[in-house]
C-alpha cells in the first residue's frame, strides 16, 4: 500500500490490525505522489482484522500484501526514512516508541477502536465511521504545506487536527 515518493508517514496504533491499517490506506491513496505511507503496531497482532480488510476491499485496495507489523520493522537500519509518525490509539500514544531514521514529528489522531464493535454489521458500520474520520484527519493534513514547515509546525498543526470530529 506504501505510495508516492516526498514525507514519509507511519501510523501507528497497538496492535496495528485496524485504525493503523486504515490510516496507511487513506495516506497513501490521498497523499500519492506526495506522502509515503507505513503503519506498524508496538504490538502487532499478526493480522489484519476482517473489518478492516472488508472495507479495504469495498474501496477497491488490493488486500493481498496487507498485514500487521511491529514498529521495530521501522527502526531497524534499513528501514525508511520516517518523517511524520502518528499514533490513532491512547495506548501507542502513551508508550516509548524505538527510535525511527528521520526523526519523525509525532502527533495523535487519537480514535475510538472500530474492532470493539460486535457482529459484522456492526463492525463494517464502526469501520465505515473510522474510515470518514481518518478521510477529514488527512485531507486536513494534506491541505498544509507540510514540506515547508518547521518539525514545531508539523506537530502543532498535525496534533490541531488530532482534536478534530470524533477524537477519543
Amino acid at each position: 500500500m506504501t505510495a508516492g515518493e516526498g514525507l514519509a508517514v507511519l501510523i501507528l496504533c497497538t496492535g496495528n490490525s485496524a485504525r493503523s491499517i486504515l490510516g496507511e490506506a487513506i495516506v497513501g491513496r490521498m497523499g500519492e505522489g506526495r506522502l509515503s505511507a507505513y503503519s506498524a503496531g508496538s504490538q502487532p497482532k499478526g493480522a489484519p482484522h476482517p473489518g478492516a480488510l472488508r472495507l479495504l476491499a469495498r474501496k477497491g485496495y488490493d488486500t493481498g500484501g496487507v498485514r500487521s507489523k511491529s514498529w521495530d520493522e521501522f527502526a531497524a537500519p534499513d528501514a525508511p526514512r520516517i518523517d511524520i509518525a502518528i499514533t490513532v490509539c491512547g495506548n501507542a500514544a502513551g508508550e516509548a516508541c524505538p527510535l525511527f531514521s528521520g526523526a519523525p514529528v509525532r502527533a495523535h489522531w487519537g480514535l475510538a477502536d472500530p474492532a470493539d464493535a460486535v457482529g459484522e454489521a456492526a463492525e463494517d458500520a464502526a469501520f465505515a465511521e473510522t474510515w470518514r474520520l481518518l478521510e477529514l484527519r488527512v485531507g486536513a493534513m494534506l491541505a498544509l504545506p507540510l514540506e515547508i514547515m518547521t518539525p514545531a509546525e508539523r506537530r502543532a498543526a498535525l496534533n490541531d487536527i488530532g482534536r478534530m470530529e470524533g477524537a477519543a
